[in-house]
């Protein structure tokens, strides 16, 4: 409420007509409920990306077991052809 009749003060003191502050105020409210994120829509922000990070880390140690399994096969068949 503090920031609307700030802003009001604001519009009238530089001699805007009161129905345009009040268009402008009431265009900035509707703004702001809609396009502002409310804590709701960050925590639900927040717990799809923890899901979203833990699917990456699965992903991420089957990627360095194949590369840790692969690696030592290659070992394992370079030292087979040296001896």
């Amino acid at each position: 409420m503090k920031t609307e009749l700030a802003l009001y003060q604001a519009l009238i003191s530089i001699n805007i007509p009161e129905q345009k502050a009040n268009a402008v105020i009431e265009a900035l409210e509707s703004d702001m409920h809609s396009l502002m994120a409310t804590k709701a829509d960050l925590a639900a922000l927040h717990a799809e990306l923890k899901a979203d990070l833990a699917q990456l880390e699965v992903k991420l140690t089957i990627r360095m077991g194949l590369m840790l399994s692969a690696t030592a096969g290659v070992m394992l068949a370079a030292i087979k052809l040296m001896l």
